[in-house]
């Protein structure tokens, strides 16, 4: 089940330094804790300056095989999001940082099925922070967004085809590594798209290991007539880390950050910092490659 070639990219993506400076990266943030039934999931929360209230990004991360319980808050995300006036929540998904439960793989083992209960139950994990989000007095819980990378992009997409509060999505190459070997992943997914009414941005690079993963989906949303875009970009090489067959993947880390972070912070502007009644209901460039 578990992909060495991955295993081996990821551990050292993430073990490195960042690319960017200090300055360049970090953001202040509060560790906090919220409860998803008997499991307690540990978030990092990110405010810009101000009394707000400010629209909330809910950001999934991906794995990170051989540094599950490290706490890694993604502060180039709570940075890259909080300077664009949002209020950002980055759960540790269950089984990693200080997050109760057992690690993905360990529950999983080589088990197909049982891997999209698990992916499900860590949406259920998603959903749950929306209470915790109610508590924080400069949120605006009418206006959130849910975001993720890999592993996370796939629990965006099942968390948001199950629920209406998300006023846009962001599904940055979800389940690329997996997608051409996983058919119970793939059914999921479609299935989830199906479902899914939230407008949503699609990303993935053409040296990732694939791009179907998120052009299938794309499909489906451009079929049923919901609004999205997607966003091919061009082949991505890290700097850091071991050279795999999806390098194009790292393009939503730290390293790539600069590629993307101007059409993530435009599609959320365009569903979370105007009225409800200004929003137009149009596809918005489903084909669009860069």
């Amino acid at each position: 089940m578990r992909d060495w070639g991955t295993f081996l990219f990821l551990t050292l993506l993430f073990s490195a330094p960042a690319a960017h400076s200090q300055s360049d990266t970090e953001s202040a943030y509060a560790e906090v804790f919220y409860s998803n039934g008997k499991l307690r999931i540990q978030a990092y929360l990110y405010k810009p300056d101000g009394d707000g209230p400010f629209p909330v990004v809910i950001y999934n991360h991906g794995t990170r095989d051989g540094r599950e319980r490290a706490s890694v808050p993604f502060q180039y995300i709570g940075k890259m999001l909080t300077r664009a006036g949002y209020v950002v929540l980055v759960p540790e998904r269950r089984g990693y940082g200080k997050s109760d439960g057992p690690v993905w793989w360990q529950e999983v083992g080589n088990d197909q099925p049982r891997l999209i209960t698990r992916l499900q139950a860590e949406a259920d994990d998603v959903l749950a922070a929306i209470d915790h989000l109610r508590t924080v007095r400069v949120a605006d819980t009418r206006r959130i967004a849910i975001m993720g990378w890999s592993f996370g992009g796939i629990v965006t997409m099942l968390a948001a085809s199950r629920s209406s509060a998300f006023l846009a999505a962001v599904d940055q190459a979800g389940g690329a590594l997996s997608w051409d070997g996983h058919a119970e992943l793939r059914r999921a997914l479609i299935d989830a798209a199906g479902k899914n009414k939230t407008p949503t941005l699609f990303m993935v690079a053409k040296n990732d290991r694939t791009t179907s993963s998120v052009t299938t989906l794309a499909e489906v949303f451009e079929k049923r007539g919901v609004p999205h875009r997607i966003i091919i970009y061009e082949p991505f090489t890290p700097t850091q880390g071991t050279k795999v067959a999806a390098p194009g993947h790292a393009v939503f880390s730290a390293q790539g950050a600069s590629v993307w972070e101007g059409d993530v912070v435009r599609f959320l502007g365009r569903y979370l910092t105007v009225r409800a009644s200004d929003k137009r209901d149009d596809v918005v460039a489903p084909n669009v490659q860069r």
